[in-house]
């Protein structure tokens, strides 16, 4: 099979394949013949290097000095090809999805993973490219606006950069909860803001609606505290997904600022899982590129301009 590596911290050419052996699925592991994969703008960052300020020294201590000792590839969507040893509860040849987390390694033909751990079967609703995509938006969206903002029905909520990964699962999950959505976005992609359920949209480039906010979910960290206080009303709450060192320590002492990162636990996969079933989120799938244009992924996806979620393919077995 071919998996993906990063060969040092940089551009798009530090992604590479290997040729390496299918693994046989230890005791309690199944084997998954991976369909798609999402390639996220954290993918991008790990690659590069590039995270916000404050942050990189802890990067590099945490994953590697020179080069980024993890694998690629932080979720996946597949096929069960084998059962390890004492897994119950799954079959061969079931459709599947899940996370490989921070250490990677779902960017390969194959992977394994435990039984128990994250991984659950996809539902027939969505596809592989759906499944692949479906966690790091889902996730992130339905923790900060469910657990940490307490979004309630009949609040107003503008979500800046409401059409990429996070805030066009952020859209949808808001309406769902009962809230007003406004909306910044680049005007090619009004019309999908629109479609996730955003009541007004402006340009991102001209600036946000006219406030009060009950909350605001900047993706991009483009409004920051200081440009999003003046939209708040008197106890709006403020949700920074991109954000610098500075930020996170400010954060730790104002209940209205929240920053962090989201759960990665069976319990918060299952959530986003209800939602959609519930018809309250689908993730909107994007550029769609196969495998071996993973060098590609990876550049577009450090735009951080894409619509939807950015997947890529494996080719069936010859």
């Amino acid at each position: 099979m071919q998996i993906a590596r990063y060969t040092a911290y940089g551009g798009s050419e530090t992604v590479t394949f290997d040729d390496a052996p299918i693994p046989t699925p230890r005791p309690g592991e199944l084997l998954i013949r991976v369909r798609a994969a999402p390639v996220t703008a954290g993918d991008a960052r790990l690659r590069s290097g590039k995270v916000p300020r404050g942050l990189g020294l802890m990067l590099r201590l945490a994953i590697g000095w020179s080069r980024p000792r993890v694998a690629p590839g932080w979720a996946f969507s597949g096929d069960i090809a084998a059962l390890g040893p004492g897994v119950t509860g799954f079959q061969p040849g079931q459709r599947v999805f899940g996370l490989k987390g921070f250490k990677g390694g779902a960017h390969s033909e194959y992977l394994t993973i435990r039984a128990d751990g994250t991984v659950l079967p996809l539902p027939d609703t969505l596809s592989h490219e759906q499944g692949a995509a479906f966690f790091f938006g889902g996730l992130t969206a339905a923790e900060f606006l469910i657990d940490r903002a307490k979004l309630a029905p009949g609040e107003r909520i503008l979500i800046a950069g409401a059409t990429g990964a996070v805030g066009g699962a952020a859209v949808q999950i808001a309406r769902h909860l009962g809230a007003t959505v406004a909306a910044t976005a680049s005007p090619a992609n009004h019309a999908l803001a629109r479609q996730l359920g955003a009541a007004e949209v402006t340009d991102y480039r001209i600036g946000p609606p006219q406030g009060p906010f009950d909350v605001i979910l900047d993706v991009m960290g483009s409004l920051g505290w200081n440009g999003s206080k003046p939209l708040l009303s008197p106890k709006g709450r403020l949700i920074l997904i991109t954000a610098d060192l500075s930020e996170m320590l400010a954060s730790a002492l104002n209940r209205r600022f929240l920053t962090g990162t989201s759960k990665e636990d069976l319990a918060s996969m299952r959530r986003p899982v209800g939602l959609h079933e519930q018809g309250g989120y689908t993730p909107v799938v994007g550029p769609v590129l196969p495998f071996a244009q993973l060098p590609e992924a990876h550049r577009i996806a450090e735009s951080f301009h894409k619509p939807g979620n950015l997947v890529i393919t494996m080719a069936d077995p010859a």
